[in-house]
């Protein structure tokens, strides 16, 4: 439940305190007095978004403080998942600075705004005119059944196990589309890979078949060079080597007497030897060169196939075609695959079905047993509160499998008449406001024990209510505060009389400046409150009697 709030620079808010009792709580208080602001203050411990507008001094910080007492030993899990110490004093606080930049903390913990929001609707429930709009709602209406079902568990299984179930069929119908693209390209990969696969190309081909063409296409041109090398080096009328040997010949007498004329003559004799056996080798490449027309022609041929691929791939050498190969062996590779891992995912996912099915199915039973008692005593109740022919159904239906959703394949709808002799249709149809509010307080007080709230927030829950039926709207909320904490804010004296703490929030002008303040009336003060919403400012005794008869009642 929620213990004591505390408000610091909110709207007209410098700094407030305030105690709850664990059971009802009433505030009143003058029209624009801050009874409205209070609640959006609490809005920004349950998570709401707020901005710099909220400052009362634009230089100084927002703080709002709640402490809670929690009993619900559920909510021990929730601080384990996020990693936050679990208490059974529990403090939640906001702040929000000059920028409009917000933090949030539980028990000193920095949180996340959706963290908060989680652990807020654990917490607190408010009921105001924007959540009775709500109750028109498909998605609305199936959480108050399931919440009757208690379905809790069996429904956070089931959407855990259809968000998997979603991902996968929207990972198999990416596969077949990529399955179909790929498919309409195979043939033309296949043949692709076909014909450099049958090409048989191997790595450093190219370079070795350019130099033997090169050197079979100038077989003239070679031997005449390296004859003419050998002719010199050898054979000439004066040779090198002849000429090596004179030098020698003029050297030999001199070269005891020298150690340098000695190791010049020892070079000489080394590259005599050397140029000798290039002269060998220049023979033997000339002996060994000869026209060969169809080993050329083969090669040329060879070297064709090879350049008629480059071009037709954009391959700048036979590295690249290679390269290209693997590319295609991969891809086709790849398809074949994807599509076995597609008949994987369809058998796995035929079977997620076959249980999300039987979830739904569960889920629905669930939901249709308890419809017949939830009908009955939301007439039961409709009646106390002043709508003695009123009709209220709810229409269910089991949709086909494969409209099975995040909720199952249950589709309902609450259907209502307040009028006798008037068929029942749609909520969103026939309800006013005031009957929109007095059906949602006669659901709510049904669904509050199923949804284990501890703290249930009625903000203006008597609009277009007065005198027998305000009595009986504040029976049914004084039987709920049996097992909640109720805090309802009220015009009502016959609502307001319910409280077990009676809170009065008024303006105050300070320093040229509006301030929301709030006090606890008891006795006597409560007496006076509760007589001027009966007859207005001006006190008589006859109010006062009326207040007192009214409270004691």
């Amino acid at each position: 439940m929620l213990h004591r709030l505390k408000i610091k620079n909110y709207a007209i808010i410098e700094q407030l305190e305030i105690a709850f009792n664990d059971r009802m709580n009433i505030i009143t208080g003058e029209t624009g007095a801050g009874k409205s602001i209070l609640l959006g203050a609490l809005s920004l411990i349950l998570g709401e978004r707020a901005d710099t507008k909220v400052l009362y001094d634009k230089d100084e910080k927002c703080v709002v403080e709640a402490d809670f007492e929690i009993e619900n030993k559920d909510l021990k899990g929730f601080f384990e998942t996020h990693e936050l110490d679990f208490e059974t004093h529990t403090i939640v606080r906001r702040e929000i600075n000059q920028s409009g930049k917000s933090r949030a903390f539980v028990n000193d913990t920095p949180v996340t705004l959706t963290i908060l929001k989680e652990l807020g609707e654990r917490l607190m429930n408010l009921h105001n005119q924007h959540e009775t709009l709500d109750l028109i709602k498909a998605g609305f209406q199936l959480q108050v059944i399931d919440a009757l079902a208690r379905n809790k568990t069996l429904l956070a299984d089931y959407r855990l196990k259809f968000q998997v179930y979603k991902k996968g069929t929207a990972k198999l119908h990416d596969l077949a589309e990529l399955a179909k693209s790929s498919s309409a390209e195979m043939d033309y990969l296949q043949f692709q890979l076909k014909e450099l696969a049958e090409a048989k190309l191997e790595a450093g081909e190219q370079d070795v078949l350019e130099k033997e063409q090169g050197s079979l296409a100038n077989v003239e041109e070679i031997k005449k060079a390296v004859q003419a090398a050998a002719q010199i080096l050898l054979n000439a009328e004066v040779s090198v080597l002849d000429q090596l040997t004179e030098v020698q010949s003029n050297l030999k007498p001199i070269k005891s007497f020298n150690k340098e004329i000695l190791s010049v003559s020892e070079r000489l004799q080394s590259a005599y030897e050397e140029i000798k056996d290039i002269a060998n080798e220049l023979e033997s490449v000339q002996d060994s060169t000869s026209l060969d027309p169809e080993k050329l022609e083969a090669i040329n041929a060879r070297l064709t196939v090879i350049y008629r691929l480059q071009k037709k791939h954009n391959a700048l050498n036979l590295d690249e075609l290679l390269k290209i190969q693997d590319e295609l062996e991969t891809k086709i590779s790849s398809v074949e695959i994807n599509s076995n891992e597609i008949e994987i995912l369809k058998r796995e996912l035929d079977k997620q079905f076959k249980v999300l099915c039987d979830i739904a199915g569960q889920l629905h039973a669930a939901r249709e047993k308890v419809l017949r008692d939830f009908q009955t005593h939301v007439v039961v109740l409709l009646a106390k509160v002043g709508m003695p022919n009123a009709v209220f159904k709810v229409d269910i239906k089991k949709l086909e499998p494969q409209q099975l959703n995040e909720n199952g394949f249950t589709d309902l709808r609450f259907l209502f008449s307040a009028n006798k002799g008037f068929a029942p249709h749609e909520i969103k149809d026939v309800a006013s406001g005031g009957e929109l509010s007095r059906l949602m307080l006669c659901i709510k007080s049904l669904v509050a024990d199923a949804d284990a709230l501890p703290t249930l927030i009625f903000d203006e829950i008597d609009s277009g209510i007065s005198g027998e039926v305000a009595l009986k709207v504040g029976e049914i909320m004084k039987k709920l505060s049996r097992n909640h904490q109720l805090i309802c804010i009220t015009h009502l004296p016959q609502i307001a009389r319910t409280g077990d703490s009676h809170l009065y929030i008024y303006k105050e002008i300070k320093d040229n400046r509006t301030q929301t303040r709030l006090k606890e009336l008891k006795g006597e003060e409560r007496i006076i409150e509760i007589a001027k919403m009966l007859s207005g400012n001006k006190v008589s005794e006859a109010s006062l009697a009326n207040a007192r008869e009214l409270i004691a009642s």
